[in-house]
């Protein structure tokens, strides 16, 4: 009789940077991996992040036997509330990644009611079927994992996010002798991250960013303001080694940051020395030369503080000509643009901005290719599922595999939603399920779809012009001029001769005693009335009333 499939459902995370999350079933059982977001790409107005599309879950959710998060960035934890709303399931993360995971959760008040299990590397679990395997990987953030999945049928390898750093800043360094063992033991697939399979060589050591900031400390006489991620926990505690060695002081700025500051030295996984931290108002009150500011925003984003910085709109803060800042992250592909404006912003205002292309004040958290290769030759699986990664870092990872030995047909390089399944040691790529991107604008969760995101484009691109009609109670005869408003499109008052046209071709269609369609008439005319006069589309809206 023929064992029972196991199926692996990417829900997020493959085709992409970000919003990483994976689906484990074998029979009535289901395991999660990982719940997170993604920014939203230039042409996404008004977009704050975006979650995985895992309606394929919601019928099944009673299946679910738990979610297993691999470590505490947003990519693979942004998503946990919005999952925890629909889906019922205990949580299974590391001490530090909970901790992030629990200020997260606490925001919204659904902490009282989740179910968190601290696990930690080298332990085993058993969550149904399944009998997980944690060790730890080398990362951007303490504490992450990978996980060994054991399943009925095989042998299943997450690697989580991670790199082969042989001095990393919390002297942990990946788990190779878990890593061959079960190479060993036989691998029946490895899901393996891709992000940087177009990278050659080794990814260098987060050591290297310590003389790099040295350096930024010796040179900088004004404020120096770091911005990174609020999750990157092991950089705050860079940071604050090189504030003490340089006699400065630093202050957390912005709710997550400060939080997870707070949380993670709570839990040891940070020294920060009580004289060396300070409040962002005491900061505000003491010598430039001895204050650093530790801060979001390296990724562009509008809301954040050094996006606020870089427009003035800060409320209680602003650049100095003198101020040193200093972007310690990578750019997510997508959000290189964003990026570049906050940096020239930043210089507009008088800082000196520095950045990974120009001093080593960041490196990645990923493997590159020889690592890759490195982590394929341990683990020998039968099967690659390169996963974590646009399309062609997925299809790049492929082309190392094929280089050390392993076949096309035992690598399957697919997109969200695509199912693989396998059977009696053979895989098989199977249906696709939904897997595209659920929009998080204000409060609204997936209310927001292609046809908004067209129109806004297009109101972005274009503007609108709105057209009032006021008729007689018969809805026959017009009284008084046909107003009409631009925005977005061009100044009334300097286009007068442009909108005397189109009120001359509105009372035409008026005039014409036509009564149906009055409305959609006059603006499929007007539309190619000023896409003749001006080469532009604004969205034309027609409103019109009945007076007596």
């Amino acid at each position: 009789m023929a064992k029972k499939k196991v199926r692996i459902v990417p829900l997020g995370g493959l085709g992409e940077v970000g919003k990483n999350m994976m689906s484990i079933e074998y029979g009535e059982n289901i395991l999660i991996v990982d719940t997170g977001i993604m920014f939203p790409e230039n042409d996404m107005l008004g977009i704050d992040y975006i979650i995985p599309d895992f309606r394929y879950l919601l019928d099944k959710r009673d299946k679910v036997r738990g979610i297993v998060i691999t470590h505490g960035h947003e990519d693979h934890t942004g998503a946990i509330r919005h999952v925890l709303e629909e889906i019922e399931a205990p949580i299974y993360a590391t001490r530090l990644t909970r901790g992030l995971l629990e200020v997260k959760l606490s925001r919204g008040g659904m902490l009282k009611n989740i179910d968190i299990n601290t696990v930690q590397a080298g332990e085993q679990v058993q969550i149904g079927p399944f009998g997980i395997e944690f060790f730890h990987v080398c990362h951007s953030i303490p504490d992450g994992v990978g996980l060994g999945i054991t399943t009925p049928a095989g042998l299943v390898v997450h690697s989580g996010d991670y790199k082969f750093d042989h001095t990393p800043v919390d002297g942990w360094p990946t788990d190779f002798g878990k890593l061959a063992e079960f190479g060993a033991r036989g691998v029946l697939a490895l899901l393996a991250d891709s992000t940087n399979a177009d990278k050659p060589g080794w990814t260098p050591s987060e050591a290297l960013i310590d003389p790099a900031l040295d350096e930024v400390f010796t040179n900088a006489k004004g404020r120096i303001l770091i911005g990174t991620f609020a999750s990157l926990i092991s950089r705050m505690q860079q940071v604050a080694k090189v504030v003490s060695r340089h006699g400065r002081v630093m202050a957390f700025v912005g709710t997550s940051m400060i939080e997870n500051a707070k949380m993670a030295g709570k839990l040891g996984y940070i020294d920060l020395p009580k004289k060396s931290i300070v409040t962002l108002d005491q900061a505000l009150t003491m010598p430039p030369s001895k204050v650093v500011l530790m801060c979001t925003g390296t990724q562009g984003e509008p809301s954040s503080i050094l996006g606020r910085l870089s427009t003035g709109t800060h409320r209680s803060l602003e650049i100095q000509p003198g101020d040193t800042v200093v972007l310690s992250s990578h750019p997510i592909p997508g959000n290189e643009e964003m990026i570049h404006r906050t940096i020239n912003r930043l210089f507009q205002r008088g800082a000196h901005v520095i950045y990974e292309a120009i001093a080593p004040v960041h490196v990645s958290g990923h493997a590159s290719q020889e690592e890759m290769k490195f982590l394929l030759q341990l683990v020998r699986p039968e099967y690659l599922i390169p996963i974590h990664g646009e399309l062609r870092h997925l299809k790049q990872h492929a082309t190392l595999a094929r280089e050390i030995g392993i076949p096309g047909e035992r690598i399957a390089v697919v997109e969200n939603g695509t199912v693989i399944e396998f059977q009696d040691g053979k895989m098989k790529v199977g249906q696709r399920v939904p897997g595209g991107y659920v929009f998080v604008d204000g409060s609204g969760v997936g209310d927001i779809g292609p046809r908004v995101m067209r129109e806004r484009e297009a109101l972005a691109r274009d503007g609108f012009v709105a057209v009032h009609l006021s008729f007689d109670p018969t809805g026959k005869v017009l009284r008084g001029e046909p107003q009409l408003v631009s925005k977005g499109f061009v100044f009334v008052r300097d286009a007068e001769e442009l909108f005397e046209h189109a009120r001359n071709i509105i009372r035409d269609i008026v005039s014409s005693k036509g009564e149906d369609d009055l409305e959609s008439r006059i603006e499929g005319d007007l539309s190619k009335f000023f896409y003749a006069q001006t080469k532009r589309r604004p969205m034309v809206f027609v409103f019109t009333s009945k007076t007596r």
